[in-house]
C-alpha cells in the first residue's frame, strides 16, 4: 500500500468536506485591519471570531512598539535557539514580568502555545508517572498525552466526584510504579466558556499527592481582578504548580509562557525539546509582548469594556430565548438543534444576509443533532453591535425551528 493512498480514501472528519467548505466554512479569509468589523469575500462583516479580547491587536501603542522594534532589530534577531545563541536580556525581562504578573517565582517563554503545552507535558512525565485529565481538554493537551508512555486516566468534564475516583486509581497505580501524578485541566474551556473547577481540584491536594498543570490560554489577561488569570479568579494562584498562558488571546500576539517555581522552570528550560531545538522568539515579538503586558496591567478600562460587552451580549441572548450553556467567561456559545446541513445554512444566512461572521461547530466535534455558534466578544465591540447581533440570532433561531433551512440551496452537500 502506498502511504499516500489515504489522501483520497481517509480524508478525516473535516477534510472529507474540503472541496465544499474551503474558503468559506474552512480557511475563510478575513481581511483588513483586525477589528470588530472586517472584510469577508469583499464585504464588511461584524466579526465575532477573533480572540482579540481587550482590543490590543491594533492598539496604537502596540502598533508603534511593533513597528519600532522591527525597524531596530529586523525579524531575525536573535538567531538560533535560546540555549545556543538566541538569549537576550529582553527575553529575560519579559519572563520576569510575566512571572510577577501571575504570581509565580519564574517563567519561561515558549515559541507557540500549542507546541509549548505539548512539550510541557512531554518534559514533566515519564513512563512511571500517571496523568489525570479533563475529558474536554484542548487538542494540544490531547497531543501531549499521546507522547506519554505511562498510564493516564480521564474524568468527565468538570466532574469532581469522578476526578476523586480517578485520583484514587492513579494513586494505586503510582504506588506500584514509583511514579507521580499530574492532573491537567483548563482555566477557561475555550469552546463552552465554563471554568475549570480549580478551587475544588486544589482542595483535593489535602487527600492526594499530585501536581496540577493548568492551561489558562483563554483566562490569562481576562479573568481575575487584575486579569492575571483563572487561578486569580479563584484565589488559588499559589496552589497551581504549573501555569500555562498564551499571547495569542488577550495579548493579541504570538508566543506563550509557562510559570512555576524556579527549580521546575529551570528543568523545563533544559528539557523542553520544542524550545531546545527551535529558534528563539524574534525581538519584535518580545518587545511587542512587553508593551502588550504593560497595557494589560495598566489599562483596566480595556477589560472593563470587554466585560461590559460580554455581559450585555450574554444577557441579551438569554433574554431572547437562546441557550448559551454555563459560560462563566467572555467565550459565548449559542447552542441550537439541527443537522450539519442546516448548520451550514444558518452560517451562510448570518454571513450573507446579516453580515455577521462567527465560528460554527458541528458534528463530530459536538454530538449529532447539535449546532454551536461561538461568539468572542472584545473591547472593540459596541453595545449597538450587541443589539444587532442578538436580533439576528433570534431571527435565525426562529427560522431553524420552523424548518426554513432544511431545503435551502446546498443543504444536502454535507450528507454526500
Amino acid at each position: 500500500m502506498d502511504i499516500f493512498d489515504k489522501v483520497n480514501t481517509q480524508k478525516g472528519n473535516i477534510g472529507q468536506y474540503a472541496k465544499q467548505a474551503h474558503g468559506y466554512f474552512a480557511f475563510p479569509k478575513l481581511e483588513g485591519e483586525i477589528n470588530s468589523r472586517m472584510k469577508f469575500r469583499g464585504k464588511e462583516v461584524l466579526t465575532w471570531s477573533l480572540n482579540n479580547y481587550i482590543g490590543l491587536a491594533n492598539h496604537p501603542e502596540v502598533r508603534k512598539a511593533d513597528a519600532e522594534s522591527a525597524e531596530k532589530w529586523g525579524l531575525a534577531y536573535p538567531m538560533g535557539a535560546r540555549m545556543m545563541s538566541g538569549q537576550t536580556s529582553r527575553h529575560e525581562d519579559l519572563e520576569a514580568q510575566l512571572a510577577d504578573f501571575v504570581g509565580k517565582p519564574d517563567a519561561f517563554l515558549l515559541n507557540f502555545g500549542y507546541q509549548g503545552m505539548l512539550s510541557i507535558i512531554d518534559a514533566l512525565v515519564n513512563r512511571h508517572d500517571v496523568i489525570v485529565y479533563d475529558s474536554e481538554s484542548h487538542a494540544c493537551i490531547m497531543d501531549g498525552l499521546r507522547l506519554h508512555q505511562g498510564k493516564r486516566f480521564v474524568y468527565p468534564h468538570n466532574d469532581m466526584e469522578n476526578l476523586h475516583k480517578q485520583l484514587e486509581r492513579a494513586t494505586k497505580w503510582a504506588e506500584n510504579t514509583g511514579g507521580g501524578i499530574l492532573v491537567i485541566t483548563e482555566g477557561v474551556f475555550g469552546m463552552a466558556g465554563d471554568l475549570g473547577k480549580l478551587d475544588q481540584i486544589v482542595a483535593m491536594k489535602q487527600e492526594f499527592n499530585f501536581r496540577l498543570l493548568v492551561d489558562d490560554a483563554h483566562g490569562f489577561g481576562v479573568m481575575g481582578p487584575t486579569g492575571a488569570g483563572t487561578p486569580e479568579h479563584f484565589g488559588v494562584q499559589n496552589e497551581i504548580d504549573v501555569l500555562f498562558g498564551t499571547f495569542a488571546k488577550a495579548m493579541a500576539g504570538i508566543g506563550a509562557f509557562v510559570a512555576c517555581n524556579e527549580d521546575v522552570c529551570d528543568y523545563l528550560r533544559y528539557n523542553m525539546r520544542s524550545q531546545t531545538f527551535a529558534k528563539s522568539l524574534p525581538m519584535p515579538i518580545v518587545e511587542g509582548s512587553i508593551k502588550r503586558l504593560e497595557l494589560l496591567r495598566n489599562k483596566p478600562e480595556l477589560r472593563e469594556q470587554l466585560f461590559t460587552i460580554t455581559n450585555a451580549l450574554q444577557k441579551g441572548l438569554t433574554e431572547a430565548g437562546l441557550e448559551i450553556g454555563c459560560t462563566e467567561s467572555p467565550v459565548t456559545p449559542v447552542y441550537l438543534s439541527g443537522s450539519v446541513a442546516e448548520g451550514t445554512q444558518v452560517t451562510m444566512d448570518l454571513r450573507e444576509n446579516y453580515n455577521i461572521f462567527c465560528s460554527i461547530v458541528v458534528y463530530p466535534v459536538i454530538p449529532k443533532g447539535q449546532l454551536l455558534l461561538r461568539l468572542i466578544p472584545t473591547a472593540t465591540h459596541t453595545l449597538e453591535d450587541v443589539e444587532y447581533t442578538v436580533k439576528a440570532f433570534k431571527d435565525v433561531a426562529t427560522k431553524l425551528k420552523e424548518g426554513k433551512y432544511s431545503n435551502e440551496k446546498f443543504a444536502d452537500i454535507f450528507n454526500q
